[in-house]
């Protein structure tokens, strides 16, 4: 079942501080909520072709897949590409806008399996459950900024 769904969110954080987290999935557990873990499957540094085990949550439910980096333009551009069953691509294009970034969130896929019940969801509720990702990238700047601020 192929489903799409885009988001457009502003952080109030330049692309350099925004990037790293959308292009390392090893830092995802920190903001959004579905994801349980990515480890890497390939050594050195992070380039086209790279594979991290994943597994996301969904309730007491665990799925297992493989992410691999697609594409990357560093500070501006990362696409991801799951296998089954998510069978998904994700590309997050970073623009500065006021003084922080503006994410283009691109989803779509053709889900597999018992996924495929999420997918009957309609958009507005997808794009509610995305868009918790940027709220607790959000939180998780917020506190770098908060621990990096001097103390009077």
């Amino acid at each position: 079942m192929w489903r799409r769904v885009t988001l457009d969110v502003h952080l109030d954080h330049p692309p350099s501080r925004v990037y790293p987290y959308l292009a390392d999935p090893g830092r995802w557990p920190e903001f959004a909520p579905s994801v349980d873990s990515r480890r890497p499957l390939d050594s050195g540094p992070p380039q086209v072709g790279n594979r991290w085990a994943a597994v996301d949550r969904f309730g007491p439910f665990r799925v297992r897949f493989t992410d691999v980096l697609e594409a990357v333009e560093r500070d501006r551009r990362v696409v991801w590409q799951s296998t089954s069953p998510w069978n998904s691509r994700v590309e997050y294009v970073c623009t500065p806008d006021a003084g922080g970034t503006r994410v283009h969130a691109d989803y779509g896929g053709d889900v597999a399996a018992w996924l495929r019940l999420v997918a009957l969801l309609p958009t507005s509720v997808l794009a509610r459950i995305l868009l918790r990702d940027f709220t607790g990238l959000r939180r998780v700047l917020e506190e770098a900024d908060r621990a990096r601020a001097p103390r009077e």
